[in-house]
């Protein structure tokens, strides 16, 4: 049996990133490290996120299937830009809801004042008919001639 410490000296550097050049590779990029096992560890990586925020309740479930249907479709490159993605859809969902409370704030307001001015109107027609037909005439005002 013969001693492993320049082995293990060896497979530390390249732990590191040495040895690692053009000169040192035999298989192709697939081969050392596929694009399947990429794909597999981003996917595991996104759903984990999406379902760690979902059970936070930080996005609903409507908000987590949409975004695990888009990584599934290769929209999210990764973890950060799934996040920026959610921060701004939940910023547009809340500016979307604060723009309908105020046109339905803004329609009820209409809608009141409306009715307001139609009882007033009402009113005032009620009042005209009810009121008692005295015609006072009031004594015509001499024009003076000029001569």
């Amino acid at each position: 049996m013969h001693s492993r410490a320049r082995t293990l000296l060896h497979l530390e550097a390249k732990r590191k990133g040495r040895h690692t050049g053009h000169g040192k590779r035999r298989g192709t990029a697939e081969a050392r490290m596929p694009t399947k096992v990429l794909w597999m560890r981003r996917q595991r990586v996104l759903r984990r996120m999406l379902k760690k925020y979902r059970e936070q309740k930080k996005i609903d479930k409507h908000l987590y299937h949409d975004l695990y249907m888009k990584s599934r479709g290769n929209v999210f490159k990764n973890k950060r830009v799934l996040m920026e993605h959610i921060h701004v859809a939940k910023k547009d969902k809340s500016r979307d809801k604060l723009l309908t409370e105020q046109a339905d704030a803004r329609r009820l307001k209409n809608k009141a004042s409306r009715e307001r001015r139609e009882a007033k109107q009402s009113d005032a027609a009620s009042m005209l008919e009810d009121a008692p037909e005295v015609v006072a005439e009031k004594p015509a005002k001499a024009k003076k001639e000029k001569n």
